[in-house]
C-alpha cells in the first residue's frame, strides 16, 4: 500500500468517480485502522459532497489531503462515527443534503444536540423470525437458540437445509414459511444451495427439498430478499423461478434484489448478476446487469430502467444503508422497519426534501436523528418509547 495511491482513491471515492475494483482497493486501505482514521477525520473536517457537486477542484483536494495527512503525522485520533466493515459506511457523514456543499463546522453540534428522549425502546434490527412447519407448529429462531430436524439446521442466526438427496415425488413436498418481523433479518440456504438474505417485515415460501428436474419455484410473498441462485447446471437443469405479487422472476443461475412490501406501490427487481426474465401475465421483460424492472401493482405496468449504482439497492445486506438521493418519507420508512419504529411527521414539508449519504445498521436511531436536525430540515425529534416524532 501507497500513501500517493491512497490519496487518489480517496479522492475519487469523496467525487464517486471510484470503479468497482478501485473500491474494492480502497476497502483494502480503509481496513488499515491509521488510514481509516485519516480518512475520516479528513472527510469530517474539510468536505461532504454529493454526486451533483459541479465546482469540486480535484487538484485543489489532493493537495489538502497532503497537507492534512502531513499534519496529522499518521496519529490515530477518536472519531464520533465508528468504523463499519464496509467501505461506504466508513465516510462517516450520516446524510447529506443533496445539491449542497458543507465544510469545515458541519459537526459543532452533533454530540450535545440529541434532544431529551422521554422513554425510547427503540433499538437496531437483529437476527431473528419465524419458521413455520408444514404441520403449522411456528419455531421462534433467533441469536442464542437452535434448531434441528430431519432436514434442517439453525443456530438462531440463520438456517440451512440439507441438499436434497432423493427423488422427491410431487405430493411428498413440505413447504416452510420464514417470516421476518420488523427489527430483523434472516439468512437461509436452501436445499438446492440457493442462498437468501431476507429483510425486515418480509416472508419467503419454499419447499423444504426441490423436485428432481422439475422447476424450482419459491415465493416471496411480501416484502425485500437478496438472492444468489444455485445455477441450473449444478441442478440438473432445472430453471429457478421466484414468485411475487403478480409476478414470476425466472433465472438460471444469478444475483439480483427483490423488494415487494405490501404498503408500496410498485415492485421491483435489480439485477446484480447474470440474467433473468421477469414476467407479468402476457408481457415478458428480460434483465441485464444494472437493469431495473418495475411493476405497478395497480395498474399493472411494468417498466425497465438502468440504474446507475446497485449498490444503493442492496447495501442493506452488507451491513449499511446506502441512499441515493431519497426523500425523507423513503428513508424514514427503511428505518421504521429496521428499528421497528413508528414515526410521525408533524411537519409534512419536510417528507419530500431528498438525501444522499450512508448510514451503519449499528447506529442508534438518535445519532441518526440529531445528524438530520444539523442541517435545519427538523427543528425538532421526540422519541417517545417506540415513536419518533418529527416536527
Amino acid at each position: 500500500m501507497t500513501l500517493e495511491e491512497f490519496i487518489e482513491l480517496s479522492i475519487k471515492y469523496v467525487t464517486n468517480s471510484i470503479t468497482a475494483k478501485e473500491l474494492d482497493r480502497f476497502n483494502t486501505y480503509i481496513e488499515n485502522v491509521e488510514y481509516n482514521n485519516i480518512f475520516k477525520s479528513y472527510i469530517e473536517t474539510n468536505y461532504i459532497t454529493d454526486q451533483s457537486l459541479k465546482n469540486f477542484n480535484v487538484d485543489e483536494a489532493k493537495q489538502e489531503l497532503i497537507e492534512f495527512i502531513r499534519k496529522e503525522n499518521l496519529v490515530t485520533k477518536k472519531r464520533r462515527f465508528a468504523y463499519v466493515k464496509y467501505v461506504a459506511a466508513i465516510v462517516g457523514v450520516g446524510l447529506m443534503v443533496s445539491g449542497y456543499f458543507f465544510k469545515d463546522s458541519l459537526y459543532k453540534n452533533s454530540i450535545d444536540n440529541v434532544p431529551t428522549v422521554v422513554v425510547s425502546d427503540i433499538e437496531a434490527g437483529t437476527n431473528k423470525a419465524v419458521l413455520t412447519l408444514g404441520s403449522g407448529a411456528q419455531v421462534v429462531l433467533e441469536k442464542g437458540t437452535s434448531y434441528q430436524n430431519k432436514n434442517v439446521n439453525s443456530n438462531g442466526e440463520q438456517i440451512i437445509y440439507n441438499k436434497n438427496s432423493k427423488k422427491e415425488k410431487q405430493s411428498e413436498i413440505e413447504y416452510h414459511y420464514l417470516t421476518i418481523p420488523r427489527g430483523g433479518e434472516y439468512f437461509i440456504k436452501l436445499s438446492d444451495g440457493t442462498q437468501v438474505w431476507i429483510n425486515s417485515e418480509s416472508q419467503l415460501k419454499y419447499p423444504t427439498s426441490f423436485t428432481n428436474e422439475e422447476t424450482r419455484k419459491i415465493e416471496l410473498v411480501y416484502g425485500e430478499a437478496y438472492f444468489d441462485v444455485s445455477p441450473s447446471s449444478l441442478n440438473k437443469g432445472t430453471k429457478f423461478i421466484v414468485q411475487t405479487q403478480g409476478q414470476d422472476i425466472e433465472v438460471l443461475g444469478t444475483e439480483f434484489n427483490v423488494k415487494a412490501y405490501k404498503d408500496e406501490s410498485n415492485i421491483y427487481a435489480t439485477l446484480v448478476e447474470g440474467e433473468v426474465t421477469i414476467k407479468v401475465g402476457d408481457k415478458k421483460r428480460n434483465l441485464t446487469p444494472s437493469q431495473q424492472s418495475i411493476l405497478n401493482k395497480t395498474a399493472n405496468t411494468l417498466e425497465v430502467i438502468t440504474i446507475d449504482d446497485v449498490y444503493n439497492e442492496i447495501s442493506w445486506k452488507e451491513g449499511v444503508f446506502s441512499f441515493e438521493e431519497k426523500p425523507l418519507i423513503e428513508i424514514m420508512k427503511v428505518l421504521s422497519r429496521w428499528y421497528n419504529m413508528e414515526v410521525v411527521f408533524e411537519n409534512e414539508s419536510i417528507k419530500n426534501v431528498k438525501f444522499i449519504g450512508v448510514i451503519g445498521k449499528d447506529q442508534r436511531v438518535e445519532e441518526i436523528l440529531s445528524d438530520i436536525k444539523d442541517y435545519e430540515i427538523i427543528k425538532e425529534f421526540i422519541i417517545n418509547e417506540k415513536t419518533v416524532i418529527l416536527k
